[in-house]
Parts: C-alpha cells; structure tokens; sequence
C-alpha cells in the first residue's frame, strides 16, 4: 500500500477514536468517584438534591451542544486536510441561508432552554427563602473567626465551636456573619451550596437536611493561611437526639463568656470541637453592632468629600 494511504488511514483512525477517549475518560472518573462520599454528587438534603439535579441537566445541555460542535470541528480540520487530495475546496463559495440559520437558531435555542430551566430555579432555592416543612423551623447564628467558627443557638442558649447539629426534616435559617476575619465561604455541601460570611452584614442561608450523618462542612474561598483547617462537622439526627444533645451541652463546663469569645477572638488553626452551655443573649448583636461605627463614619467621610467637590 502506497504511503500517502498508509498516512491517511491513520489520520483517519485517531479522529474516530476520540470519542473512544472521551467515554474512557469519562468512565475513569466514574470509577474513582464511585462509592466515595463526593459532596456535591451525594445530596442528603433538599436544597443540596435539587442542586444536584439542575448541575446535571446543564451538564447534560452543555455537553449535548459541545460534543457534536467539538466532532464537527475536527472532523471537518481533518477532510479538509493539505494531504486529502479528494477534498473539494472552494474559498468563493457561498454559505447557504439555511447553514447560517442553523449557526444562530441552534445555540439560541440551548440557551432559552438553559434560561427557561435555570431562571425559575434560580428564585425558588434563592437562599433567603424559607423552606416550607412540617417541622417548626430554628435559627442558628454563624460568627466566622480567623479560623474557626462559632454557631450560637438563641432558642436553647448554647454555643458551639466547630461543630453544628441540627435535626432532619427541619428547616434551619443559618444567619452568618463575621469578626475580624476576611470574607468567609460557609459551606457544607452535602446539603446545600454557599454564601458569604462579611462583617457587619448578616447573610441569611437556609438548609434541610433528610438524612441523618455527619457532614464536612468549610470555607469554599481561601481567606488566609488557616484556611485549610477551617471546617466543621454538621451532624444531621433525629429530633429526639438533637434534644439529647442540646441536653448534654447544657450541662457542660464552660460558659461562653465575654473572657472565652475574647480568646476564640485570636487567630488559631485546625481548632478542635468546643461546647458551651450557655453565652451571653446579646452577643450576635454585638459582634454586628461592632463594625457599624467605622462604616458609618466611612459613608460620612465620603459625603464631605463629595460636598467639598
């Protein structure tokens, strides 16, 4: 057989194999991934499953859009190329009215299909929203420190350090902020996605947990260098347990008083779980009121300056 031929085949062969890559690859991942507890792809509550289901639809569109274009591109690179003798070229010829429709007709319609799905999607797990259930909702407030977090419970009166349980089939309004500490992604993503933890904001995320286990939870934003020891555990029980628990903290040594938030104020790493019987009721709004002053004093400053302008 001629070389030219030898030459083609072989071009021929490597453009049909790469699908065959493309689903090998795919299969590596889904064997490596299999039976371990990847987050994101392990939903064990509401927010977190309906989440997952919109990740895999757009996935799914994506790919479905992608995956002809990216075929098409390389197998027209390869008709087309200097060696294919048979391949017609004509740098004058004209594209079709149809052809050019396609070009634009078809994204469009991907794309008003991703937005139909997504727009809806978007305002129904909007975080602020409250989570409709049977069980009587709770409250836990989120003090985001350098790096550590502090979760305060204002209907039992304790207070946690690194560790958070909440009961299953409740919904559970996480109110975040933080103190003295750069903006903070809290985050457990078996149950839902992220949002912001800043300074004299207060950022509401609303969670629901519908299996019981324990959780890893963590900033999902590098935020300084104990960034990598900065997580906690979320245990998801029954309510009979939860009130066990809360039971047993009530009963426990230390108090969560200005001396003790004082010290959890100082920088520390990879902090271990803490339980605290009981804090000062007032605390959350002090740590919220305690920034209000340098923001005020900042907006006046910039309004003289624009007076002076």
């Amino acid at each position: 057989m001629p070389k030219p031929n030898k030459k083609r085949n072989r071009q021929g062969r490597l453009v049909w194999l790469m699908p065959l890559l493309f689903l090998g690859f795919g299969l590596v991942i889904a064997y490596f991934i299999h039976d371990k507890n990847i987050a994101v792809f392990h939903p064990k509550g509401l927010i977190a499953q309906e989440q997952l289901h919109l990740t895999l639809f757009a996935g799914a569109l994506l790919l479905a859009a992608a995956v002809p274009t990216m075929f098409l591109l390389y197998f027209t690179a390869w008709k087309y190329r200097e060696s294919n003798t048979k391949a017609v070229h004509d740098p004058y010829v004209r594209l079709s009215k149809s052809f050019v429709w396609t070009m634009w007709v078809v994204p469009f319609i991907f794309a008003l299909i991703l937005a139909g799905v997504m727009w809806p999607a978007t305002h129904r797990l909007e975080p602020k929203k409250k989570i409709a259930a049977d069980a009587k909702p709770m409250t836990i407030q989120v003090i985001a420190m350098r790096w550590k977090w502090i979760f305060l419970y204002p209907e039992q009166n304790i207070a946690t350090v690194n560790f958070v349980q909440l009961p299953v089939d409740t919904p559970v309004t996480f109110e975040l902020t933080g103190d003295e500490v750069p903006m903070s992604s809290f985050w457990i993503p078996n149950l839902g996605g992220q949002l912001y933890a800043m300074t004299s904001h207060v950022n509401t995320l609303n969670l629901m947990a519908e299996v019981p286990g324990d959780y890893p939870g963590a900033t999902a934003e590098i935020n300084g260098p104990g960034f990598a020891g900065m997580r906690f555990t979320a245990r998801a029980s029954s309510a009979a347990d939860f009130d066990r628990w809360v039971s047993e903290t009530k009963q426990a040594n230390h108090k969560l008083d200005a001396e003790s938030y004082a010290n959890l104020l100082k920088p520390s790493e990879s902090n271990p779980a803490a339980y605290y019987s009981a804090y000062d009721t007032d605390l959350y709004g002090k740590v919220i009121m305690k920034y209000m002053g340098s923001h005020a004093a900042h907006d006046n400053q910039i309004e003289t300056n624009h007076e002076q302008h």
